[in-house]
């Protein structure tokens, strides 16, 4: 089994790649994220272990640049930090799991086997919604053929809202699936992304595909408005 290792820590990359040779492991190492981004476009790995903060290309710039390439090599994130916001950064790119620094070696080891014994697992097919697309797996929306940027957020919120096209979606499902079952903060906040998602992804192109509906929720019609 081969396990690309990318890390700018050269000590660091050097202690994991003597550990995982030692379990058994064939590693290639790269410290940067641009050497990285091309080891996995030239060779087939059964893992990348990757660094998120790199100076010049980050972690999250690699995975999703290999993603929206359809390569499903299975990412484990290295991460310094410890916050929901890299945690959600990481995933959004497409990372499959994430070990935050100092980790232990055995479990780093350990994610990577499971990891590998999972493969490459495909992300989901373009949703849509009449002229509207959302991919979940490059992270990128579209009406028509114009691309429209959104914050990780907007495009959590809205992907649950297509996901579920013609279905009314309450607050508090929003706030369960896009923020976490503790979220204390103001339930009105849902109103401002929604109210992002409208300024971004129906006014300039003449729709009205999002819906309130009173005292419920949301619905996203299924034509896309």
């Amino acid at each position: 089994m081969r396990i690309l290792v990318v890390d700018d820590e050269r000590r660091l990359a050097e202690g994991v790649r003597r550990g995982l040779e030692a379990e058994g492991f064939a590693v290639d190492v790269a410290h940067d994220g641009v050497d990285g981004l091309w080891r996995a476009r030239e060779r087939a790995y059964d893992a990348i272990a990757l660094d998120l903060m790199m100076p010049g290309m980050s972690g999250w710039k690699v995975c999703a640049a290999l993603r929206a390439e359809g390569n499903w090599t299975p990412v484990l994130m290295l991460t310094a930090k410890d916050g929901e916001w890299d945690q959600l950064e990481a995933f959004e790119s497409g990372a499959d799991d994430y070990v935050t620094k100092p980790f232990s070696f055995a479990v780093l080891v350990a994610r990577l086997r499971a990891l590998i014994r999972r493969g490459g697992v495909e992300r989901p097919v373009v949703l849509e919604a009449g002229d509207l697309r959302v991919d979940p797996g490059a992270h990128r929306v579209w009406r028509g053929d114009a691309e429209v940027p959104l914050t990780a957020r907007e495009f959590a919120v809205l992907e649950q809202l297509v996901r579920r096209r013609g279905d009314v979606v309450s607050k508090r499902e929003l706030i369960e699936s896009v923020w976490d079952d503790d979220f204390e903060g103001d339930p009105n906040i849902v109103e401002v992304y929604v109210g992002h998602l409208r300024r971004k992804v129906d006014r300039p192109f003449g729709r009205s595909a999002i819906e309130t509906i009173r005292g419920v929720g949301y619905r996203l019609a299924s034509d896309g408005g």
